[in-house]
């Protein structure tokens, strides 16, 4: 148990990532800035992908810990024991580590001739949350002894994971001078699918009567968990690595758990050098309704058999076999049940937005006055804004603000860059370079460039990249 504990908080401070690409959003260079924002402003007339490499998407972090908390140097040269026994008892349960990845397979996009922009394409997605249950983790590090009378809420416990493969097509339309919109239809193929949340329940230590042959009395009160998993069960029966992966891999073509969804965005000028920006993403379920499998447990039950407390996991006490003996108590006398019946499950609704205001030289290769557009905005070489971002997690809202600054150098080079806080960190500086060479399009984006000295301190470190063929208007 001792060795899990280390393992989850090195999890937290290596492998948490989350899904806000506030670099890229907005770089209306970038083709790939329609799937943030299916309403942005396009300067081309078509783009390609080139397949597999035109976006890899990494975003590493977490809200509570770093590696360097657990594994660093310190002035007071605290063991490691002691290192973890303060980042348990300074976390809540609303901390959390995610993980999300993604690999576009295709992407394309024309402008039709009734001036319509016409996109489509697949990626994979795997996006993995997991709150951090404080109260399960002191119950494990300290034992019981110091919290007789105490209710420990095992419905701190709340993870979630997903592999799914999305197809998409989407159009986008300029309206006027002012207003541009777009809309994206997602058809979504899970592939694996793991769910615990909206769990509840109590475990309670208290003295136990003086008649009776037990000190103490270890009670779970109220219980009601469970877990839906989809795509897994299956799995089990595989003989080895390669046929497993030929199941996952047929899954990704449509043969998964399906869902549908939708992507709304728009681009409005408020003024000629005022643009604000609105989208969201992944308003849609996934309906599991193939290889499900699903286990629950509903108890009130007093663990009368174990007259002693629990011993901490500290200085190798954890090898007592306390822990054991409650391990086997409860899958003795706590049933669980396993189901197959289908279920729903939401997306994580993802909401975008932007104010920006535009300024520097014209990139249209008119002036100020610009009289062929007397209404719009005039294209500007320079904006400074603020971004705002929220995904919608299983215990509330993550959030994040942004202020950016963006430059176009070049009719072939143009950079942003970021300041953001959120979750993970106060002081995530970032920067997005994008080049056009010809009709090659290449883009990388990178944040919390600060941290780069000392990887191991930092919370969130994330790293973008894309290759396409983009066709300009003329």
């Amino acid at each position: 148990m001792k060795n899990l504990l280390i393992y989850i908080f090195t999890l937290m401070g290596v492998i948490a990532i989350a899904q806000n690409k506030q670099v890229l959003y907005g770089m209306e260079d970038v083709p790939q800035n329609l799937l943030l924002n299916p309403g942005t402003k396009l300067t081309q007339k078509a783009h390609y992908g080139i397949p597999l490499l035109s976006q890899l998407h990494f975003n590493v972090g977490t809200s509570g810990v770093s590696v360097y908390d657990i594994f660093g140097t310190s002035a007071t040269n605290e063991d490691i024991n002691t290192r973890i026994r303060d980042k348990i008892f300074e976390m809540s349960s609303k901390d959390f580590f995610t993980a999300t990845q993604q690999l576009e397979l295709i992407n394309f996009g024309w402008l039709a001739k009734n001036k319509l922009y016409f996109s489509g394409g697949i990626y994979e997605e795997f996006d993995f949350v997991f709150y951090f249950p404080r109260d399960l983790a002191i119950l494990a590090w300290e034992g019981n002894s110091d919290y007789i009378d105490y209710e420990f809420d095992l419905g701190e416990v709340s993870t979630t994971a997903d592999l799914t493969t999305v197809y998409h097509f989407g159009v986008n339309k300029q309206i006027g001078n002012k207003l541009t919109v777009g809309l994206r239809a997602k058809i979504y193929s899970s592939m694996i699918s793991f769910k615990s949340t909206n769990n509840s329940g109590k475990f309670v230590t208290r003295l136990g009567d003086e008649n009776s042959p037990n000190v103490y009395e270890h009670s779970l009160e109220n219980v009601n968990m469970s877990v839906e998993t989809s795509g897994y069960a299956s799995l089990r029966d595989l003989d080895n690595s390669s046929q497993v992966t030929n199941e996952v891999l047929g899954r990704a073509f449509l043969g998964g758990n399906l869902g549908v969804g939708f992507d709304l965005g728009m681009t409005y000028d408020v003024t000629r050098d005022i643009t604000a920006t609105a989208s969201v993403l992944d308003l849609g379920a996934i309906f599991h309704t193939k290889d499900v499998e699903n286990y629950e447990a509903e108890t009130n039950y007093t663990l009368d058999g174990i007259e002693l407390l629990f011993p901490p996991l500290v200085n190798g006490q954890g090898t007592l076999p306390y822990y054991s003996d409650l391990e086997d108590e409860v899958e003795r006398e706590v049933p669980i049940d396993t189901l197959h019946n289908s279920y729903t499950q939401m997306r994580p609704l993802k909401v975008n937005a932007s104010i920006a205001y535009n300024f520097g030289r014209p990139t249209d290769g008119g002036t100020d006055c610009n009289c062929m557009n007397m209404s719009g905005s005039i294209p500007k070489n320079q904006s400074l804004g603020l971004q705002y971002y929220s995904i919608f997690r299983p215990k509330g809202p993550q959030l994040a603000g942004t202020l950016f600054y963006y430059r176009r150098f070049a009719p072939f080079l143009a950079a942003k860059a970021t300041y953001t806080v959120d979750s993970y960190s106060a002081s995530n500086v970032g920067l997005g370079l994008v080049a056009d060479v010809g009709k090659f399009n290449f883009y990388v984006a990178a944040d919390n460039l600060l941290a780069y000295s000392n990887l191991a301190k930092a919370k969130s470190v994330s790293l973008q990249l894309g290759f396409n063929i983009k066709i300009d208007r003329e």
